[in-house]
């Protein structure tokens, strides 16, 4: 059994004090019905501390083959967010036995006109993942030192605007997703300077799978 570190304990608390603007921007409109959570899995790894990302099946329709953490929508049975979130994360990968550390507020998806809320987790005693290939082409546990690592950071740009990417395990991390990550370890102080010019392109198999899931 393995505890999280300090900086994985106090970031959520920091994340909602540093960055009010950033939640307060991403406020779901009172019309928004649908509901989704997803889970920020942090586990103890032997490269260190990773987090659990999944890639998305390419034959989804809704974001296929996009990495993403595990989540999906709210059920009527669900108790609440972090229940949606432990039952995504269980039906998607597997896991099992989590830790809950923070629900964060809701932030809206406009593409999908969703609010999902992020659900910070560690993972005390890690197992197998069993990935449900209906659902994920590939679930990785990436080390947080890799994702930290300037070497793996970019900006990535399109006519659509510009957001936060990673690429680290073979998995290329944008959007949603990498905003996420990015704020957590930037409230959590682990952050390393890297250069923000430095821009990609969206991979040319990611904007196909965008287009045909539209």
């Amino acid at each position: 059994m393995s505890t999280p570190p300090a900086w994985l304990e106090q970031a959520p608390a920091r994340l909602w004090s540093e960055f009010p603007a950033w939640f307060a921007d991403f406020t779901p409109p009172p019309q928004t019905t649908r509901r989704s959570a997803v889970l920020m899995l942090f586990g103890e790894g032997p490269g260190g501390v990773d987090v659990l990302l999944t890639e998305r099946a390419r034959s989804l329709r809704r974001a296929p083959g996009q990495v993403a953490f595990p989540g999906g929508g709210t059920e009527p049975g669900d108790a609440d967010a972090t229940a949606t979130a432990l039952r995504e994360a269980w039906e998607e990968v597997g896991v099992t036995g989590v830790r809950v550390l923070a629900e964060l507020p809701q932030l809206y998806l406009t593409p999908l006109d969703d609010a999902v809320t992020p659900v910070v987790g560690w993972w005390p005693a890690p197992t197998e993942l069993v990935p449900d290939p209906i659902e994920v082409g590939r679930a990785a546990r990436v080390p947080v030192a890799e994702l930290l690592d300037p070497a793996n950071r970019f900006m990535v740009r399109g006519d659509w605007g510009e957001t936060i990417g990673f690429a680290a395990e073979g998995l290329f991390i944008w959007g949603f997703t990498a905003g996420l990550l990015d704020h957590l370890f930037s409230s959590a102080g682990v952050n390393r300077p890297w250069d923000r010019e430095r821009t990609l392109p969206l991979p040319t198999d990611i904007l196909a799978t965008m287009r045909r899931g539209r």
